[in-house]
């Protein structure tokens, strides 16, 4: 049974070009797969826990290889939790709007909590190698498109950062849809959107499991 894990990182449901698009992939996905589960992480209404104090030197204990204080073993309850819905996953999906030409703030808070050494990565002596064998699919939304004063290939710090992370983890089986130019008026935010749940819809049909 396929299980689906669909990150939500915009805090305006009734606005966001990602959510809609990412919505129009889960019907088409779920009408595909009736069987399969969808786990919604969204990171405005989900308890993440700052990586400091007990968390931070429960870190730093593992990496020594030195067993965990209770205290600090209890802080890092919640973050097993977070990452076992990813290590958990056979498909991600993320909503991603551009804030200032990267990421939210609260994804990157997720990915830094997740981002842990033998839960979505280990070393050995080859490196830094990802755990997660999962597909990806990235809804990329921006208010303005990135234009020749701000070239995509230099500050495009969204579709990149995200392609870097998942690479991190493991996976490398990603699909990107960009959706752009939503505060430029109401006629190109619903062209953008229709093109944006077209891709979406067509890459639901057509990924395999």
């Amino acid at each position: 049974m396929p299980h689906l894990l669909y990150v939500e990182a915009s805090p305006r449901k009734d606005r966001s070009a990602s959510i809609a698009v990412a919505h129009a992939f889960l019907d088409a996905w779920t009408a595909r797969h009736p069987d399969g589960t969808v786990d919604t992480l969204d990171v405005w209404n989900t308890d993440l826990p700052e990586f400091d104090g007990e968390a931070l030197a429960g870190k730093y204990a593992a990496l020594s290889g030195e067993a965990p204080s209770p205290a600090q073993d209890e802080a890092w309850t919640t973050i097993r939790a977070l990452a076992g819905r990813f290590q958990a996953a056979d498909l991600m999906v993320f909503g991603v709007p551009m804030w200032n030409y990267t990421i939210p703030y609260r994804l990157k808070h997720l990915f830094d909590l997740v981002s842990q050494k033998d839960l979505l990565f280990s070393f050995d002596e080859r490196g830094q190698n990802g755990l997660l064998t999962a597909k990806a699919v990235v809804i990329n939304a921006r208010g303005v498109a990135i234009g020749a004063d701000f070239p995509a290939e230099i500050y495009d710090h969204q579709s990149t950062y995200m392609a870097t992370w998942l690479r991190m983890v493991g996976i490398t089986h990603v699909h990107q849809i960009l959706v752009e130019k939503g505060l430029m008026g109401a006629d190109l935010d619903r062209e953008s959107r229709a093109r944006g749940r077209a891709e979406a819809e067509a890459l639901a049909a057509t990924l395999s499991d």
